[in-house]
């Protein structure tokens, strides 16, 4: 057996199930790590310090893996039946998901609520058998692409990406299995490709953001992270479910049975589509290179590559997602006038943005009613042209220095290139590691975007590549 704290989702819950691991050995190993591998926790970070974790709840978490040992006894399950599938499981969650008399911060100094009631997806997960490790880092509010008070595995002076990047740094140092995180311009699969884990942005709808402190309620997305994107559709699974105040979203797709073994997946025979989107981005060297290898390995394995785009579709939405992102930032942050010196300078000036873009209603809605259009024109043509998926770089670049991310708002748009855009649509996107470049040695990472709803089926792809891409693990 491996080493505890190597196992991902899947392998653990094999091992637990036939009771070859106890949960508490698991959530012990994983807490060792924590406290060998992550430094100081701070709320600025230093340069020694990883720093992933706001918060750990090291005696909660014992006694949820010690309550998860009992329920995989096999006098439990032979008087209440199998245990759930993710029963035992360790996980961490972003410092904006609610669990009920636990502190969330958003990685501010500006916010610190004990809320009553544990949002949607830690209801889920927990009534799933996740044992909640801790909460993680998020750059500030969720507000850029960076999370600078942490360093990424691969190197400290770098970014682990943002904003969920005490999640992906989580992840990458072998800290725990599966965390969660949030997407509102790319926040899940920055820090994804910047650490080289994995991660499935879901349909927008697919999973409640109830209980989630927000960016921009109408762009933001919640989804899990781990290693490998079969884990993040064994989590995925148990998380998705609809938000309590927008029934509508009962809809989206229909429930899925848990599991930590998702359906083996092909390339073979699937019409991918090369991004239309390539050529208005400057990609590094390290990235190209990565781009590369993951087209030659969709061809390899029996894939069509199509040089495809949808008529009509526009592929710059940056004025319009402006200006959403900044009314919504806007709306939720005004409880905060009069603490604005709180803030990091950065998320100071995005609320100041909202202000000074003062977008009307009028106009607000009119950028909603052309989002609609667009992700109208996708769908149509996913359809028509029988395409599984778009691929796509994920990042653009290597992961940046650490140190200028809070400076300004906006210091780190280059991140958010290629991954905004999808935020706008909604469309799902799984993002994967496409190795590590050659003049860096840093990871790179790859996406695959596909149809409103065919979350599964991405994910079955996706597999399919990681089988064939691997992935990296950085250097102790």
């Amino acid at each position: 057996m491996s080493e505890p704290g190597d196992l991902g989702v899947a392998e653990a819950a094999a091992l637990l199930a036939d009771r070859t691991l106890s949960s508490v050995e698991l959530v012990t190993a994983c807490l060792d790590r924590i406290r060998d591998r992550d430094g100081t926790h701070s709320h600025d970070g230093d340069p020694l310090s990883i720093n992933a974790w706001v918060r750990v709840y090291e005696e909660d978490a014992l006694a949820a893996a010690a309550a998860a040992d009992e329920r995989l006894s096999p006098k439990a399950v032979s008087r209440d039946g199998p245990a759930p599938p993710l029963c035992g499981i360790p996980i961490g969650l972003k410092d904006l998901f609610a669990v009920a008399g636990k502190p969330v911060t958003a990685s501010s100094r500006l916010l610190h609520e004990v809320p009553t009631r544990h949002c949607d997806v830690w209801a889920r997960l927990e009534a799933a058998g996740m044992v909640l490790l801790g909460h993680l880092h998020t750059h500030e509010f969720a507000a850029g692409g960076t999370t600078d008070q942490v360093a990424s595995p691969w190197s400290r002076d770098r970014s682990a990406g943002g904003s969920s990047g005490g999640s992906g740094a989580a992840l990458a140092a072998r800290m725990v299995p599966a965390a969660t995180g949030t997407d509102t311009a790319g926040s899940l699969r920055i820090p994804s490709a910047l650490c080289g884990t994995s991660t499935i942005k879901p349909t927008r709808g697919l999973v409640s953001m109830a209980g989630v402190v927000p960016l921009a309620a109408t762009l933001d997305h919640a989804g899990p992270m781990a290693r490998s994107l079969g884990d993040c559709g064994a989590v995925l699974a148990a998380m998705a479910g609809p938000d309590r105040r927008r029934p509508w979203s009962a809809l989206a797709a229909p429930p899925r049975e848990p599991a930590v073994s998702p359906e083996p997946g092909s390339l073979a025979g699937a019409r991918l589509a090369v991004s239309p989107r390539l050529a208005r981005v400057e990609l590094e060297p390290d990235v190209a290179a990565g781009f590369e290898r993951a087209l030659d390995a969709c061809r390899a394995a029996g894939a069509t590559l199509l040089d495809a785009a949808p008529a009509g579709a526009r592929l710059d939405v940056d004025g319009d997602f402006l200006d959403v992102l900044t009314t919504d930032v806007l709306a939720y942050h005004r409880r905060f006038d009069g603490r604005r010196e709180l803030y990091r300078p950065s998320t100071r000036g995005w609320v100041e943005e909202g202000e000074r873009r003062a977008v009307s209603g009028e106009s607000y809605a009119a950028a909603q009613a052309r989002r609609w259009e667009l992700t109208g024109v996708w769908a149509d043509w996913f359809a028509q042209e029988r395409i599984a998926a778009v691929v796509e770089p994920t990042v653009p670049t290597v992961a940046p220095l650490r140190g200028h991310g809070y400076d300004e708002a906006g210091s780190d748009v280059a991140l958010i290139a290629f991954t905004h855009y999808w935020d706008w649509t909604g469309l799902p996107v799984a993002a994967i590691p496409a190795g590590t470049g050659p003049l860096t040695g840093l990871p790179v990472g790859v996406s695959l975007i596909g149809p409103a709803g065919a979350d599964w089926e991405l994910l079955s792809l996706g597999t399919a590549l990681q089988a064939v891409l691997g992935i990296p693990e950085p250097p102790r």
